[in-house]
């Protein structure tokens, strides 16, 4: 009995983050705004949060999915892409909403693009070989595929190949290297995944873990709006707020306004405001919100 309440009390839940790279930023500063903290020193492939019984592996983005599918790591932050690209028996529990990215076509600017029926018999250099290889297949489409571990964007220009699927977020590097993108095939966020099997203590944490995360990703897509609001104008001024069952009404110093607070989606808060003052409301002032708990 001793051992097992000493067994749960030093239960860490394991996470694998990339280890370098703008994934790793934002997967750090999400922690960081769930009120984790995270001794990160330079160059260290493993850490434990100081408040939360959390252990952070810093791996390669490649590798991540087969440690989580193994189970050496209970979870970890990954781009979809490289989920779909692998193909591992893991479960997302969670999308993120930062590291938006898509996995696209991509041929030389001067070639004339008719259609996906170009690609039949061309070779195509990727680093998604798997992702690359099922699109196709779904299409009915016959390419030649050669796999390339980085900077795919090199192989036209050299011959190598006709051309490309990578990963693109502005495409200035498809354009820095000559080329266009002309096919979308998937669109990829962070999300969060677990392994196939938790313990019943280690899935308590993800629980408040995935609490947290959820909170902080609502809080960044609303704000919070407080004005001042003619009395006879409280109910018309109500009914553009939608976002909270009710809001929030104080009385003022001066007869006949009230102050109004409420939360507004972030989205098209300005299109709201608008409508907010046609309805009658001044002062508005509007805020960001750290954290946001239903």
């Amino acid at each position: 009995m001793i051992f097992l309440i000493f067994y749960k009390i030093m239960s860490k839940l394991t996470i694998a983050i990339q280890k370098s790279g703008r994934l790793k930023d934002d997967s750090m500063s999400l922690l960081k705004s769930c009120g984790i903290a995270v001794q990160n020193g330079k160059n260290q492939l493993k850490t434990s949060a100081r408040n939360f019984p959390l252990e952070i592996f810093y791996l390669r983005n490649s590798d991540i999915p087969q440690y989580v599918s193994d189970g050496v790591a209970d979870i970890a932050i990954i781009g979809e892409n490289t989920v779909i690209e692998k193909g591992k028996n893991i479960e997302t529990v969670g999308r993120l909403g930062f590291s938006k990215c898509r996995v696209s076509l991509a041929v030389p600017k001067n070639v004339n693009y008719t259609g996906l029926s170009f690609f039949n018999g061309k070779k195509i250099a990727t680093s998604y070989p798997n992702t690359t290889q099922s699109f196709f297949k779904e299409k009915g489409i016959e390419a030649q595929i050669h796999l390339i571990a980085g900077s795919v964007e090199i192989a036209p220009n050299i011959g190598l190949a006709d051309g490309i699927c990578d990963i693109v977020s502005t495409g200035s590097t498809l354009f820095q290297n000559g080329l266009k993108e002309v096919e979308v095939m998937l669109k990829s966020e962070a999300v969060l995944v677990k392994a196939p099997k938790l313990l019943p203590d280690k899935d308590e944490i993800l629980n408040k873990l995935l609490f947290r995360i959820q909170s902080v990703l609502e809080a960044g897509s609303h704000k919070y709006i407080l004005m001042n609001v003619p009395n006879e104008k409280i109910e018309a001024v109500t009914k553009l707020l939608p976002v909270l069952k009710s809001p929030t009404i104080l009385p003022l110093a001066i007869e006949g306004w009230s102050s109004l607070h409420s939360v507004i989606s972030k989205k098209n808060y300005w299109e709201v405001i608008d409508q907010l003052k046609s309805a009658g409301a001044e002062g508005i002032l509007v805020s960001p919100i750290e954290t946001m708990i239903r």
